[in-house]
């Protein structure tokens, strides 16, 4: 397997970001946070700095890429919608049938790429208006064709779950969330 990316930009959510990084390592799966900032280190929605794996390199990343997940919060959300070489890789991987994810604000990225059209799809309250054209549930995560979608913080682990199972199994996810103490 290739590896899982996620893309941090300055206004992050924090748990949702750091809590997928977590579960999916935990699970012995390969994933790395990327900056689109220019810079290693990012700051969070709280005022936390991360510093990233790597810098925003399209060609690196396409290379071994299973799937882009991107964390929400604000301004974060909106300012992975503003990057352009990332809105180019997610309309890449969406036309191959790729798997993508966000959660919390960030699925407005792919609602307003229009990707969304037809499918199910949560986010954070108040967001829904972003998701162009998709059925939004207000489930804490949903799961429709390539997408992963989640709620908000809240929902983190669960999402983070969900990513998981879609490449390690259930089995894998069940015993890394006995681990952590999570039902």
């Amino acid at each position: 397997m290739g590896t899982i990316y996620l893309f941090l930009a300055e206004g992050f959510e924090e748990m949702e970001a750091l809590a997928v990084v977590d579960v999916v390592r935990r699970a012995g799966l390969s994933i790395r946070t990327v900056s689109v900032t220019g810079n290693i280190a990012v700051t969070s929605s709280h005022k936390v700095t991360v510093n990233a794996d790597m810098l925003f390199d399209a060609k690196e990343i396409s290379a071994d890429a299973e799937m882009l997940v991107l964390p929400g919060g604000m301004p974060g959300a909106v300012n992975l919608s503003e990057h352009e070489g990332l809105r180019k890789m997610i309309l890449g991987f969406c036309a191959a049938g790729r798997p993508l994810a966000a959660i919390c604000a960030a699925p407005m990225v792919y609602g307003q790429l229009g990707l969304l059209k037809g499918k199910k799809a949560t986010c954070y309250p108040g967001f829904e208006k972003y998701l162009e054209g998709a059925e939004t549930t207000g489930a804490m995560v949903e799961q429709d064709g390539n997408f992963i979608t989640g709620k908000g913080p809240g929902a983190a682990f669960d999402f983070a779950s969900a990513i998981v199972a879609k490449f390690a199994g259930n089995a894998k996810i069940e015993e890394v969330r006995a681990g952590m103490l999570l039902k």
